[in-house]
């Protein structure tokens, strides 16, 4: 059964390569919107993962997210994923998301992450490759 109000923070120092002008999101120097979006759905998905059976894995499948303050190369961000609904079916999980660097928050949102059986799923994306 997968508990509402787990959570998981995860940490990461911003280098060059996670900056806006690295990933072509913008052409500053500052804390990428698409890591800080990656780092999120990376907190959500081991918050989660816990709960899952042998052979199960979660996708992303909604972000609504704000990215409200730049941060530097150099500081460090941090993220923390909570579970707050699991559908009635039990494949859709909801997340709070939130950001924070070491002057205060950078973003949040919610996130939503669907249950699912790897090898099927796999199998269902790489029958695209058929003819």
């Amino acid at each position: 059964m997968i508990l509402i109000g787990t959570k998981c923070q995860l940490e990461q120092t911003v280098t060059e390569d996670l900056t806006a002008a690295a990933v072509g999101s913008g052409l500053l120097n500052v804390f990428g919107t698409p890591y800080m979006i990656g780092l999120m759905e990376n907190a959500a998905q081991t918050a989660l993962q816990n709960f899952l059976e042998e052979g199960q894995g979660s996708v992303g499948t909604h972000l609504d997210i704000q990215h409200t303050a730049p941060t530097p190369v150099g500081m460090k961000v941090f993220v923390e994923a909570e579970i707050v609904s699991v559908s009635e079916n039990g494949k859709m999980v909801d997340f709070q998301v939130k950001a924070w660097d070491e002057k205060g928050p950078i973003g949040q949102g919610t996130h939503t992450r669907a249950i699912i059986n790897n090898e099927r799923f796999l199998s269902k994306c790489n029958a695209k490759l058929d003819k």
